[in-house]
Order: C-alpha cells, then structure tokens, then sequence
C-alpha cells in the first residue's frame, strides 16, 4: 500500500506542474508545441516564392448553427473568456498614498464669513521631523519615468510580428527588386544610346586649300620633326537602336517580369503566415505556463491543507495517520517547488520568443494579457474537404507556382524566337574639331580632323550561333517540365499537410472535452475525498488517488485546450488565411 501510495502521489503532482512548461519545439507544425525564437515552424513544400495574401477564408461550416467566429488563431474570439491584463511577472509596486483632502470650514477669522482651511494640528518637533522625511522620500523623480506598454493581445502580437519581423523586411526587400525587374523588362525596348567625348592633344599642324589638295605648309609634311603650330581635338560619336518588330520577343519579356512582383509578393505573404504563426504559437505558450503555474499553486495549497491536517492528526495520536504520510507529503511539496520553477523558466522563455518575433529592442519590456486557453462554447471546425478547398483556393506557394510556370512559358517562347532577328530603327553621329588642321569642304577628301557626319536607317540584327540558340531552348523546356513536376509535388504535400493538421485538430477538440469532464469529476471526487478524511471515515490512500486523478485531469485538460488553439491557428495558415486579419 505505501508503495501504490508513493506512485500515485508522484504521478499526480508531475502531470499537474508538467503543464506549465510552454513546450517550445523548433519547427513543429502540430499543434502541441510552441515554437523557439526566430525558428520556422511547419515544414512546407519549397516553391520560388508565394502569393499575395489572400482573403481570410470562414471557418464556420454553413450548416453549423454555432454563432460565427473568428479565424483560427485571432485573438480571443466571441467563444473565449475575457483576457486579465499581466504577464505573470511580479507585481507593481503600490502607488503613492491617497493625499487627504484639506478640510474647508467657517473659521471666525475669514473675511466675510467665506469659508476657510481648518488649521493644521500641532505636532511635537520630532514627528514633523519623521514627517519632512517621509515627505522627502516620497517626493516623485525630477524625471518621470516612461509608461510601461500596454500589454499586447494576440491580434496585435500578431500583426506587429507580420509586420516588423526582420524576415519580413527581407522579404519586403526582395519585392522590390521585383518590381524593379519588371520595370527593367517592361523599358526592354528603350533605345540605348551610346555615346563618347573626348578631347586630346597636341595635334601637329595640318593645312591644305580646304579642297583635298597638297599641303600649303612645309610642317604639314610628314616624315620630319617640323610640327608647325600645333593644336588640340575635340571630338564626339553616338549611336542608337530602336526595336520595332520583334517577333514577339519583346512582350514575352515583358509578360515573364510581370510575375516577378507577384513572385515577391507571395513570398512576403508566405513569410508574414509564418511569422504570425510562431507569434501565436509562443503566445499560446505563455498562457499554458501561466495555466500552468495556477493549477501548480493550487496542487500546492491543496498538499499544505493535507499536511497541517496529518501534523494535527499525528499530534491527537489518531491511527489514521503515521509519520511516514507526514514526509511524504512535504517529499512531495518540494517536488512542486521544483516544478515551479520549471514553470517559470517556460514562462520566460515564451515572453523571451515574444519579444523576438515583436522586434522588440533589448530594453523594450513586452507583455502579454493572461487569458483562458478554455474556449467557453465550441467552435466549429470546418470539414476536411472545405479545408482543402480553401488551401486549394488561396494556399500562397500554388499562386507562386503558377506564376512561375508562367515566367518559363514566355522563356521557352522567346527562345523559340530567337532564331528570327530583330528589325529596329538605327541613328549615329560623328562630330570632330582640330584647331591646326584645315577642314575639308568636299565630300571627296577624307578628313579624320573636322569630321562632321550623322544618319537614320532601317536596319536588321540577329546571329547565326544555332547550336548554342538550341541547346539553350532545351534548358528551357526543362525548368519548364521540372517546374511542372514541382507543382504537382507541392499540391501533393498541401493536401497532406492539412490533413494532418485537421486530424490534429479534431483530435485535440476531442481530448480537450473529455478531460474538461474529468477534471470536473476529479474535483467532486477530491472535495469528497478531503470531508472523508477530516471526518475520519478516509484515509491516506483515497486522498492520494483523488489527488492523483485531479492532477492528471488537469493538465491534460490545460495541454489539449493548448493544443487546440495553437492547431486552430495551424489550420488558418496550412489554409492560407492570415491568423489574426483585420484586428
């Protein structure tokens, strides 16, 4: 008997503080783990990037007459119980005292019988004194000190990290080089003009009749050193090329940057899910340790009664008791310490995983509301199959794919075009001037020195490199076929990751329910088990099992309400809805 006394002593005070460790497991996807800082949480099928956010889809099935409510994940919805503003922390120092109003009375000495300040009572030297320096260390700081903030929801935790998350800026980043993509495709066709100055000297000297004829000055003859009166240069050329006809290639360009914005944008979208799920995660965290540490201090209060109870019992010699009970409970209230501590370490470590995914700085105190993980009417799950619909219709990485797919079309396209030339409007100029050389105003007679030329024309520009334009049409067709192939992978792996999560989900509605019903069965059970043994009708081992039944009902009940909010926020973001939109 004291070795079954033992066990399920033990048993029963491990799983009652057992609860209170938020449970922050990197990369989980169920819904029983909260996740560490910074790390990612449910695997998903890779794709190039992801797709704008999509419309935050209802949860709620169409036949269901439950009352509406909000998306998985979003804050406290209608069906859950108010929040208690605190994070669990030590408490606020008391304010300063209450100032006692002045007491106004009718005093013979005010004039016209006005009202006046009652005088203050007389007082020995050394209470003024003890009073001036109460005075003086109550007085407030010259400088005030900064308002703590308010504590944060679960729908403004989540919007700041959707926002602030430093992913989230690199994601926003890698948009706007999107975008800037799209720009430089969609300006493809701009000529580009290329032009050149320049300036030099000493030129030698170089002088005829302006008409190509024969020198008319002995230093305008090479082959000597006679250089005459030497001068500078100055010169200028450019040229351009205007596309006009393509065969296409231009608007294929142009068609393949456009999915390049909503490649970035899908990213971002699928970034900001992310975020804002592990900012549910080690919300949910926090308040089962804070749940946690409640039911610990109520297992605590519980053995403290049982053990004033046995001492009491041991001190009128009752046989019911004997002074091994008396040990063992006090074994047992230093195993709950212990576990209390433990409690606190998770609960600091999910404030520590808050204030990382709110980019908090390091003297930047972030705080939660406390509220009931225990939803107070059910929400409605939606179906398996509209799950799947819904992920089917807004899942980010499919629109990601797609525009992918259709970035390699218009590649394979335009190098299937590349075997024609470009046809395009062509304009140059050549402008010179040289101080010591004559110009030349014929158009028979070269002069490199004064030259002064320019045109337009129509002109045709292509290549005949056709091994390399078809080997480069092959990789084409390929990142095609393997984008292809990656799409129906990634279709494959949503559908099972709901499936997952859904199961998940129902599994823990069911779970949660059921040890709701035993935690109420376990109590009645407890308080009949404490009135028999004060009224010396029970013994130890009947309290032990009562115990040991509540402590059990109890953290299973704390564990399956957290894991079905952390799966409810799961199933809105495996179904592409943003947790927490519009809060």
């Amino acid at each position: 008997m004291r070795r079954h006394l033992d066990h399920g002593v033990t048993v029963a005070l491990v799983l009652a503080a057992g609860v209170a460790g938020a449970q922050l497991t990197p990369g989980s996807v169920g819904t029983g783990s909260s996740p560490a800082p910074g790390t990612g949480s449910t695997s998903s099928p890779s794709t190039p990037g992801t797709s704008p956010a999509p419309a935050t889809p209802d949860l709620t099935t169409p036949s269901s007459d439950a009352p509406p409510t909000a998306a998985p994940g979003q804050g406290a919805p209608s069906g859950t119980r108010p929040p208690r503003v605190g994070t669990g922390g030590p408490n606020l120092p008391p304010g300063p005292p209450a100032i006692a109003p002045s007491t106004i009375e009718e005093t013979p000495g005010s004039q016209g019988g006005g009202p006046g300040i009652s005088p203050a009572p007389v007082q020995e030297p050394a209470a003024e004194a003890e009073q001036a320096k109460d005075t003086v260390t109550d007085a407030p700081d010259s400088e005030a000190k900064p308002a703590r903030p308010a504590p944060l929801t679960l729908a403004q935790l989540v919007a700041r990290a959707r926002e602030s998350d430093s992913r989230v800026e690199e994601a926003s980043a890698e948009l706007r080089r999107f975008h800037a993509l799209h720009d430089q495709a969609r300006w493809a066709w701009f000529p580009k003009f290329e032009i050149t100055v320049g300036a030099g000297g000493p030129t030698p000297e170089a002088r005829n009749d302006g008409l190509g004829g024969p020198p008319t000055t002995p230093a305008t003859l090479k082959g000597d050193l006679n250089f005459g009166r030497v001068g500078v240069t100055a010169f200028s050329t450019g040229n351009a090329v205007l596309p006009i006809y393509t065969f296409g290639k231009l608007t294929a360009l142009e068609k393949a940057g456009a999915q390049g914005p909503v490649l970035g944008a899908a990213l971002r979208e699928r970034v900001r899910n992310e975020v804002g799920f592990q900012a549910a995660q080690a919300y949910f965290g926090f308040q089962l340790a804070q749940n946690g540490l409640q039911q610990i201090e109520e297992v605590s209060k519980r053995l403290e009664d049982a053990g004033a109870r046995i001492e009491r019992l041991l001190k009128e010699d009752s046989g019911q008791v004997s002074a091994v009970d008396s040990h063992k409970v006090r074994f047992f209230r230093q195993i709950v310490e212990a576990q209390r501590a433990e409690a606190l370490q998770g609960r600091q470590l999910a404030l520590a995983a808050i204030g990382l995914l709110a980019n908090a700085g390091p003297d930047d105190a972030v705080t939660v509301v406390e509220e009931e993980l225990e939803l107070d009417e059910d929400v409605p799950v939606p179906s398996l199959d509209q799950s799947l619909a819904r992920a089917e219709a807004y899942r980010p990485e499919l629109t990601a794919i797609a525009a992918g797919i259709a970035a390699r079309e218009q590649e394979v396209f335009i190098r299937e075009r590349s075997y024609f030339p470009d046809l395009g409007i062509a304009g140059f100029y050549d402008v010179r001037f040289t101080t010591s050389a004559t110009r030349q105003r014929t158009p028979f007679a070269f002069d490199p020195f004064n030259d002064r030329t320019a045109g337009v024309g129509l002109v045709m520009r292509g290549t005949f490199d056709i091994p390399v334009k078809d080997a480069l049409l092959a990789q084409a067709r390929a990142e095609l076929d393997k984008l292809r192939a990656q799409e129906k992978q990634i279709r494959a792996g949503i559908r099972l990751e709901v499936a997952k999560v859904h199961s998940e989900l129902v599994a823990a509605w069911s779970r949660a329910r059921s040890f709701g019903e035993a935690q109420r069965s376990a109590r009645r059970w407890v308080t009949a088990a404490f009135t028999a043994f004060d009224l010396g009708t029970g013994d130890t081992r009947d309290l032990v099992d009562a115990f040991t039944a509540y402590a059990q009902a109890s953290g299973g009940k704390g564990k399956s309400w957290h894991d079905v909010r952390v799966g409810m926020a799961a199933l809105s973001r495996v179904t592409g809805a943003p947790i927490a939109s519009g809060e």
